[in-house]
């Protein structure tokens, strides 16, 4: 029998196999689009040293969260369940490190990252399997660590069978400010920034919720 996390994850590598050209042709400019979004992440890596090695977690076909961070000093490594962007995402960003990997049970040893970026990729893991994958978050960052994380808002999950026009299943998780808040830190974090904003007119219909936390030198 297939574990929980395994399955789900298995749903999001197919609907993104299959949606990674159309993601990739709709998003790999738009951050240029969204002030806040880059505000926010100067002020993330204005926390960091450059070169501080950074894993961008569930990177996309285009990887331009990670490309942003990389032109600002910092060493990434994205990494995304999906081959098709994987492939994408080498192929846009030669100079940059893509690997394959599911972010609830990554291949790196412990604490081998300054920091963890997550843009909306817990979204599509099960509300009662995402201890798991801020666990992972956890367990891969230096001790002091910090882990940006950007999820939906909203109430429940459910499952979709479309994915940006393509018919594909896909599961939509949405948190509230204080659930978001409430998982990092049952998972050993210390929030020091915690924020909401409207969509922007180009984006689905859904506020944005945005946490910042430090790892917490504690056994969970």
């Amino acid at each position: 029998m297939m574990d929980p996390i395994d399955l789900a994850h298995s749903i999001t590598r197919q609907a993104y196999n299959i949606a990674a050209d159309r993601y990739h042709s709709l998003f790999r400019d738009e951050l240029k689009e969204k002030k806040y979004d880059m505000m926010l992440l100067d002020f993330f890596t204005g926390r960091l040293n450059k070169g501080s090695l950074i894993c961008d977690a569930g990177c996309g076909p285009s990887g331009h969260i990670g490309r942003y961070l990389a032109n600002k000093g910092m060493v990434i490594t994205g990494i995304d369940i999906s081959d098709r962007c994987i492939e994408l995402a080498s192929n846009l960003n030669p100079d940059m490190r893509f690997v394959r990997e599911d972010m609830a049970k990554m291949s790196f040893e412990n604490d081998s990252f300054d920091a963890v970026v997550s843009f909306y990729s817990i979204i599509h893991t099960p509300k009662n399997l995402v201890q798991e994958v801020l666990r992972e978050f956890y367990r891969v960052l230096k001790p002091g660590g910090l882990l940006l994380i950007a999820v939906k808002a909203g109430s429940g999950e459910s499952t979709k069978t479309d994915l940006l026009g393509i018919e594909t299943d896909i599961l939509l998780s949405l948190f509230s400010e204080n659930e978001i808040r409430e998982y990092l830190t049952r998972n050993g974090f210390d929030i020091f920034f915690s924020e909401k904003r409207e969509p922007y007119e180009f984006e689905s219909n859904y506020d944005r919720i945005f946490v910042i936390g430090k790892k917490l030198d504690r056994t969970l």
